[in-house]
């Protein structure tokens, strides 16, 4: 067997248990990074420069095998890891040992509003990858709603930046702790699926800096994301992935990242730009980064042979190369040659338990009239499931998402678990939505097709509703086109196959009926008034029936609250009221077709445009109940007064009212009522979440920061706290503020 020059100096490595003083600094990771990094960057040539910023695969990049530097090797994410493809070709390379653990959706995980779980997703989900002996996990997502119709909103953390970023940045350093890096994604502006690759957001520097950086940057400073990916979109002309302001001005300037920059797949399409634009690394859909090319046409990228050759002309300097090389080469030794990193695990007990309990709190019950749920069998002796979105399986399909799960536990499956030895469980279809299980060559083997009409599958499910106890209907969206899917947009917020009909001929027969929505984003709920009892479900990967039985039952109990506003109707959303969704046709630089989407609800994104506007949603943004009551008592400031570099104290005691145990998610507001300039009515800046027990009273405790206070003055790029009042607003959702408290910054 022929061994590579990397694992030759690795054994000589190991087998001495120290580094040998032979061994070039490059390979010792006892010495600093990045003296390592300047030592291997003078021994390479200039063709392995260049060969170490783009692919050599579909998901890798060569490294530099006469020096020994390993390949490195991505992996999609982000909520488990992709089974293996062929090395040239999308088709499965049909690997028998390469199923994951299927981890909740990241809009699941928001709704926790809990930073330890968070950390617990990052880290189980990187020791698959590292067992997988992947360098890069391409996640997590953290792109802002900006409407409830975007096809990719299911894998990221909701509308609010304060939030996505604290969870996002416990998810990076979980990842991270097992040598393997994060690809934070897709930097930035991509908030809509239609028209992806040609769309170019119009935002002004307020709202940019405001609304859809500040996620991004605490996972570059806070959490030390070690790479980002680029957009598909543009951004004020220029494609994002190679676009100046936002890679060179904001991301490596502004915050200071030594990271790397990779491309989304395909994501490029000229030398020149992508060189001055700040892209480090290139990937490609094709194996040239552009159309159908030949077999192993990497050497035809954008930075690859047309990059050397501007080189050797002279009409780009080797200085820039250097830059993107360095950053590679921080990867590489942060992670694929890191000899101390974890040898990760895949698909263990601990990882099931994590899939479980992170579901398990990120479920919302968002109405529940009448004590419905959990259910008792005292009360309960027969209950009807009814949908299609009881049987379907769902890890599979919805873009590069897409899992090969080791297992799948459907709701129904998950309800007979738990409740068969108590309840009479009966199930009708309902409505036939997607049958197909099949993405990229994984299939759920599952077989779907019903060959009833509409009307017969209604009718059977309204009599079955009209016997049973109760009716847990199991619908919602899918992964599908024009659902929860990649590069496809929904095409309206209704939900899809006629099942508002359905739902509405159900609540005639029965009136208790509890709806079970699975999705990553809002629906229209025409019905809501006609429900007693509903719950937000989310796509809760390997564990998901036993999930939604855990809190049906009662055994859980919930806890979760919406990370994103559930509107009543698109117009009231701001980027549907006020914008032009999904943009006017114009032109590029290279005279491209594109679409310019003016964001003209500027920073009224989501509970901000509702509390502005007056309006009344179907559940606001924080909402979620539980099946015990909190009482919150009178918020505190620590101080009255304080100057601008002072930190403000807020405590306010939270008792938990009722008579089970629970966890409440304690969310605190910003009001600035005196502000020079426009600014919301209010912003969060803080939550915690307290586990109560019957009778028990916690103090939720929050600091409060000039950063907390400020705005962003685009005149004098910079950010600015002007004295005076404020108010701090606490409450258990935007619309239910418990308890008010003011303070002065001098």
């Amino acid at each position: 067997m022929k061994l590579s020059k990397l694992f030759i100096s690795s054994l000589i490595i190991c087998s001495a248990g120290v580094i040998n003083a032979s061994v070039p600094v490059y390979l010792d990771d006892s010495k600093p990074l990045e003296e390592r990094v300047e030592d291997a960057l003078s021994r390479m040539t200039l063709q392995e420069k260049i060969d170490i910023i783009h692919a050599q695969s579909k998901f890798s990049a060569p490294g530099v095998p006469r020096l020994g530097i390993a390949e490195l090797w991505c992996t999609d994410g982000p909520m488990g890891v992709r089974p293996e493809v062929l090395w040239d070709e999308w088709e499965q390379a049909s690997w028998t040992n390469d199923s994951c653990t299927a981890f909740p959706s990241l809009t699941c995980l928001a709704a926790t509003w809990n930073p330890e779980m968070a950390a617990l997703y990052g880290k189980s989900i990187g020791e698959e990858a590292r067992f997988r002996n992947k360098a890069v996990l391409l996640g997590p997502g953290i792109n802002i709603y900006r409407t409830p119709l975007c096809g990719r909103n299911f894998e990221y953390m909701g509308e609010d930046p304060f939030l996505s970023g604290k969870m996002a940045t416990e998810y990076v350093k979980g990842v991270q702790s097992n040598g393997v890096a994060v690809c934070v994604k897709h930097f930035a502006l991509n908030n809509n699926e239609i028209n992806r690759h040609t769309s170019n957001p119009i935002v002004d520097d307020r709202t940019l800096y405001e609304i859809y950086l500040p996620a991004f940057k605490m996972a570059a400073t806070d959490g030390d994301a070690w790479s980002f990916m680029g957009g598909y979109n543009l951004f004020r002309g220029e494609h994002a992935s190679y676009n100046p302001i936002l890679m060179n001005d904001i991301l490596k300037g502004e915050w200071g990242w030594d990271g790397a920059v990779i491309s989304d797949w395909g994501a490029v399409h000229d030398t020149e730009t992508a060189v001055k634009g700040g892209l480090d690394m290139e990937f490609g859909s094709w194996t040239n980064g552009l159309t159908n090319g030949v077999s192993n046409a990497y050497d035809n990228y954008w930075l690859a042979n047309p990059y050397l050759n501007g080189i050797k002309s002279g009409k780009f300097s080797e200085d820039e190369l250097n830059d993107k090389v360095r950053r590679v080469l921080r990867l590489t030794f942060r992670t694929t040659m890191n000899r101390n990193r974890p040898w990760g695990s895949m698909g263990s007990d601990e990882h099931k338990a994590a899939c479980r309990q992170i579901g398990g709190e990120g479920i919302v019950l968002l109405k529940n009239k009448g004590n419905i749920l959990p259910l008792d069998p005292a009360k309960v002796k027969k209950i009807a499931v009814i949908g299609e979105n009881a049987i379907k399986m769902m890890t599979v399909g919805g873009g590069s998402s897409s899992l090969k799960a080791a297992y799948e536990i459907t709701p129904l499956q998950g309800l007979k678990n738990r409740l068969g030895k108590d309840f009479e469980i009966v199930y009708e279809r309902g409505y036939v939505g997607d049958t197909l299980g099949e993405y990229n060559g994984v299939r759920t083997n599952q077989d779907l097709r019903d060959f009833r009409s509409v009307e017969e599958l209604r009718e059977a499910a309204v009599n079955a509703a009209r016997n049973a106890d109760v009716v847990l209907y199991f619908g919602g969206l899918n992964k599908a086109d024009h659902n929860d899917a990649e590069d496809s947009d929904r095409l309206s917020m209704n939900l899809p196959y006629e099942q508002n009909e359905l739902i509405e001929a159900l609540a005639k027969v029965n009136k208790n009926l509890v709806v079970v929505n699975i999705s990553g984003t809002g629906v229209a709920m025409p019905w809501v008034n006609k429900v007693p009892a509903i719950l937000q479900a989310w796509y809760l990967g390997n564990e998901t029936g036993n999930t939604i039985a855990d809190v049906i039952s009662g055994d859980v109990n919930p806890s979760g609250k919406l990370p994103y506003t559930y509107y009543a109707n698109l117009m009231q959303c701001g980027a549907h009221k006020m914008g032009e969704y999904p943009g006017t046709p114009a032109k590029d630089k290279f005279g491209n077709d594109i679409f310019d989407m003016p964001y003209n609800e500027g920073i009224y994104v989501g509970y901000r445009f509702i509390d502005k506007n007056k309006l009344k949603p179907t559940f606001p943004f924080g909402h979620g109940l539980s099946y015990t009551t909190f009482t919150y008592g009178d918020a505190s400031v620590d101080k009255k007064k304080g100057g601008l570099n002072d930190v403000f104290t807020v405590t306010v005691p939270v008792t938990n009212s009722g008579d089970r145990a629970g966890s409440e998610i304690v969310e605190l507001y910003i009001s600035d009522p005196k502000s020079s300039v426009d600014r919301p009515v209010k912003e969060l800046k803080g939550f915690k979440k307290l586990a109560l027990a019957p009778g028990e009273t916690k103090t939720a405790t929050f600091t409060i920061s000039k950063d907390d206070l400020s705005f962003f003055d685009a005149d004098r790029h910079e950010w600015v706290c002007e004295p005076g009042a404020f108010e701090v607003l606490i409450g258990a959702s935007s619309a239910d503020i418990r308890t008010k408290a003011g303070f002065t910054v001098e």
